[in-house]
């Protein structure tokens, strides 16, 4: 029987160009170690992209949207009309990662994989249509098989347009009101850990919608029976279209060597189906931001992951990964153009 495209193997780091890296780092300017976190994403850097001095000149965005059937159950203090809205907003250039995305000269791709609204179309955004939004998983499981490999094969071709372009660096956003509720649900199943701890405020709720979000996973935990070691069964019953859309996107681009910069909280709980599914995927992703989601650090603890910021984030749109791309663009130029010891004439150190 044929295995799922999703398990095929992911592109090994080039163990050589790290090295070179690495050998390159002792030799710069500088206490060795003195640029802390900076020399460390460097050398990865290099061992991604199979070279001693890498660079961020080309990055891909895409922002996955979808609507979510759970916003029955009262989870959310916006109406679900606001995904489209933002859809609209995306292509406009008026959010936040429009606005990012011209400053890093990024492409932005915007991926419509099912709204409320089935005749919403937006020039400039693909609208795939999987249905009207996923189905309300505290009643009944969020998505057919059907939908759910759709959404993992929208989230590969967006990787492999990536590739096509030449991307050095793949960032996935995410819209979709209620979508905290189904990344909460997930972490929930796959990190074995309650809701309530990890239920936030995501659009704005306050302590007593927190609750309540709360208690409308656990009742949908229990409705499911999901288990932690099987993730694809967690994600078809209480994911969503545009989570489902990043794992696929996740695991493609380790698929293809293009290295992904995970956003917050629900790109965090997609990255770690992604790591459940095919483990190899785990060293192309790399993590922006520490967002201010209560799950998010449990998350980033499971992936064993060391973000670059922690800005108190909380918007998505894959807006605190673009936020990260100037700190990452400056890390590979320090790495590939501070002068040796030797080409600056410096004494090294004596021991």
């Amino acid at each position: 029987m044929t295995q799922p495209w999703w398990r095929d193997a992911c592109q090994p780091l080039d163990s050589a160009a790290m090295e070179q890296a690495r050998a390159r780092q002792q030799q710069l300017t500088k206490p060795a170690g003195s640029l802390g976190q900076l020399e460390g994403l460097a050398v990865q850097l290099a061992g991604l992209q199979g070279c001693e001095r890498p660079t961020l000149e080309r990055v891909a965005i895409t922002i996955f949207a979808g609507d979510h059937g759970v916003v029955e159950e009262g989870i959310s203090a916006y109406p679900q009309a606001v995904t489209g809205q933002m859809l609209r907003n995306f292509v406009g250039g008026g959010a936040a990662i429009s606005v990012l995305a011209r400053q890093l000269q990024a492409t932005l791709d915007v991926v419509d994989l099912g709204t409320i609204d089935l005749e919403l179309a937006l020039p400039g955004v693909r609208h795939l249509r999987l249905g009207a939004g996923t189905a309300n998983f505290a009643r009944q499981p969020a998505m057919t098989e059907a939908q759910w490999q759709a959404a993992l094969a929208a989230g590969r071709d967006s990787a492999l347009r990536a590739a096509e372009q030449g991307a050095t660096l793949f960032i996935g956003g995410e819209m979709g009101i209620g979508n905290t509720t189904a990344a909460a649900a997930l972490a929930s199943v796959l990190l074995e850990c309650s809701a309530q701890a990890l239920s936030g405020p995501g659009t704005g709720l306050d302590a007593v919608g927190v609750r309540h979000k709360a208690q409308v996973i656990e009742r949908a935990l229990a409705l499911h029976g999901l288990r932690a070691d099987d993730p694809l069964q967690a994600l078809a019953c209480v994911g969503g279209f545009e989570i489902t859309a990043l794992v696929g996107a996740y695991l493609a681009c380790a698929q293809q060597g293009v290295a992904v910069l995970v956003d917050g909280f629900i790109c965090s709980v997609a990255a770690l189906v992604a790591v459940r599914l095919n483990p190899d995927c785990r060293p192309w992703l790399l993590f922006a931001h520490q967002g201010a989601e209560p799950g998010h650090r449990a998350l980033l603890e499971a992936l064993q992951a060391t973000p670059l910021l922690a800005l108190g984030l909380r918007l998505g749109e894959g807006s605190g990964a673009a936020l990260a791309v100037p700190l990452m663009r400056l890390a590979c130029a320090l790495h590939g153009q501070m002068a040796t010891f030797a080409e600056a004439a410096v004494a090294d150190r004596s021991v």
